[in-house]
């Protein structure tokens, strides 16, 4: 009885995760997992179905995420909805996520930050240099 409460509570909550890591640990294939609507910067350098990055328009691909996140949470909030969305980026510094925590408070959307270590051995779909890779691990903050 106690469970079926449970899960009708979590049912009837609108939710964001955040899904945190380095590029290879998988952050993509598991935030389409959690089904919903899914988003991250790197959508942004897709065209034409073809990943054309360009560090140049780094912060105006972050920008389009949080917008794309805002949007969603807005049109569900409109259409009443409870739809999941999940956000997966590098998120490796606190301040990269508070955006993200400021919306989720705004539209009473509850939030799961998912930290997604490579154990597994993947490899990054983007090519990102391995000395980069090791920058981004020694800055990567967890704040408990």
């Amino acid at each position: 009885l106690f469970l079926c409460r449970f899960f009708s509570y979590l049912c009837d909550m609108k939710t964001l995760y955040i899904v945190r890591g380095v590029p290879g640990s998988g952050k993509s294939t598991f935030a389409k997992s959690l089904g919903g609507t899914h988003f991250e910067a790197d959508m942004f350098f897709m065209k034409d179905g073809e990943y054309k990055f360009d560090m140049s328009k780094i912060k105006e691909a972050h920008n389009w995420c949080q917008d794309s996140v805002n949007t969603a949470m807005i049109m569900n909030n409109t259409a009443g909805l409870n739809e999941t969305i999940v956000v997966s980026n590098t998120f490796t510094q606190e301040w990269e996520m508070k955006p993200y925590f400021e919306m989720a408070e705004l539209h009473e959307y509850r939030v799961f930050s998912i930290i997604l270590e490579n154990r597994h051995g993947g490899v990054n779909e983007h090519n990102v240099p391995e000395d980069k890779i090791e920058q981004m691990k020694n800055r990567f903050e967890v704040v408990l």
